[in-house]
């Protein structure tokens, strides 16, 4: 099952965020809220391809080490789904970019943090993702 933080930000962007460690989920999902949007959040990526089919969130924060469906197959799966594919899905992991990362843009991941990541930084990523952030010359 999923979790949603506050119903009452109808209209507003949300996010998805499928994370196993419970204190980078809720604080993640908790500055994401104070700054005004949806939060969803699961625990496994298998929860949160159903939370993307159910939902259809405007973007998905995907760690990668999870128990079960790890993110990188969570992501795959999403990709192929017509109806979920067009999801941006960035993903935040302990994982050095290296290897991961490549197997991450394989998968069609569209960004890649890396933990510890600074909740300033995932809002920056989540809004120039979504189309929300000035780029400046």
């Amino acid at each position: 099952m999923y979790q949603a933080f506050d119903q009452k930000t109808r209209g507003a962007k949300t996010v998805l965020i499928v994370e196993d460690q419970i204190e980078m989920r809720a604080i993640n999902a908790m500055y994401l809220h104070h700054h005004g949007y949806r939060v969803l959040a699961t625990d496994n990526g298998a929860e949160g391809i159903r939370a993307a089919r159910e939902e259809h969130p405007d973007l998905i924060l995907m760690d990668i080490s999870m128990p079960g469906m790890d993110g990188i197959r969570a992501t795959e799966t999403l990709k192929l789904d017509p109806e979920t594919g067009a999801i941006p899905v960035v993903i935040i992991t302990a994982h050095r970019y290296g290897s991961v990362g490549k197997r991450a843009i394989d998968a069609g991941c569209d960004g890649y943090l890396t933990k510890p990541c600074d909740p300033r930084r995932v809002l920056e990523e989540v809004r120039r993702r979504l189309g929300e952030l000035e780029v400046s010359h």
